[in-house]
């Protein structure tokens, strides 16, 4: 049985930050839907450990070492990638998370979160905006957050971040849905994942995040792919601007 709104047989996808965690589980699923991916990150050894484990599991995959929290660096990338193919779907999912009261935060942190989570998400999207605008198709998935609605102690700065990608993405969407572009953000809740293990390995934290709830668990990193591959194909045409909460409904609850 085939499922053709859903298929990505056929077109390229670039997932930053996509060594381990969401970015290689929004990968692997947009491969195992027919994409041919492009994995990003800094550290060309873990890179190329996760393309072997894609390659060999039958999937198109290739690699592209650059640094998104400079534009420059983007810029170049970005160019290198579309000189071997059009990039038809891009995900913004490079980010990082540092936790300390906010009286307390280091300046140094508070740029390197700024720079990770939202410059980064302007310099990809904007470069890789261009070449969808000529050819007037393209979609572009941002990593935002429950906290791009929440807040909680201790993360401040990385809440204002997301807040800041969920309107980033209106944006991208007010500008560019004219030229043929769906720009839509996924918005994880708490999912078991290298960010986050000092939480899960924190039991009094997982007992709290179980009566916050409704789901009453964790979730796991496979459980964001229906969303990316829904948001990356035909089926999402008319979905634009939007930020799809997946998140075991913990921001239903006050």
């Amino acid at each position: 049985m085939s499922f053709p709104l859903f298929s990505l047989e056929g077109r390229r996808a670039l997932i930053t930050g996509s060594s381990q965690g969401i970015g290689f589980a929004l990968a692997r699923g947009l491969a195992e839907h027919g994409a041919a991916v492009v994995l990003n990150g800094r550290d060309p050894g873990k890179i190329e450990a996760a393309a072997a484990d894609l390659a060999a599991a039958g999937h198109t995959v290739s690699t592209a070492i650059f640094d998104v929290t400079s534009a420059e660096a983007v810029r170049d990338g970005i160019a290198a990638i579309e000189d071997e193919g059009p990039i038809d779907i891009l995900i913004n999912n490079a980010g990082m998370q540092f936790r300390t009261p906010l009286e307390d935060f280091p300046v140094e942190r508070w740029e390197q979160l700024l720079a990770t989570n939202i410059s980064s998400v302007f310099y990809v999207g904007q470069a890789v905006a261009r070449p969808m605008i000529a050819r007037g198709r393209g979609k572009i998935i941002n990593i935002a957050s429950v906290q791009s609605e929440l807040a909680r102690p201790g993360i401040a700065p990385y809440t204002a971040t997301k807040g800041a990608v969920k309107n980033l993405t209106r944006g991208m969407c007010a500008d560019w849905a004219r030229h043929g572009l769906q720009v839509n953000a996924i918005a994880p809740g708490y999912f078991k994942t290298p960010l986050n293990r000092a939480l899960v390995d924190n039991p009094e934290f997982s007992r709290w995040l179980e009566q916050r709830t409704p789901a009453a668990r964790w979730g796991n990193v496979d459980e964001l792919i229906g969303a990316a591959v829904f948001l990356a194909s035909d089926a999402a045409s008319f979905v634009n601007g939007h930020t799809l909460y997946v998140d075991g409904g913990i921001t239903t609850c006050l």
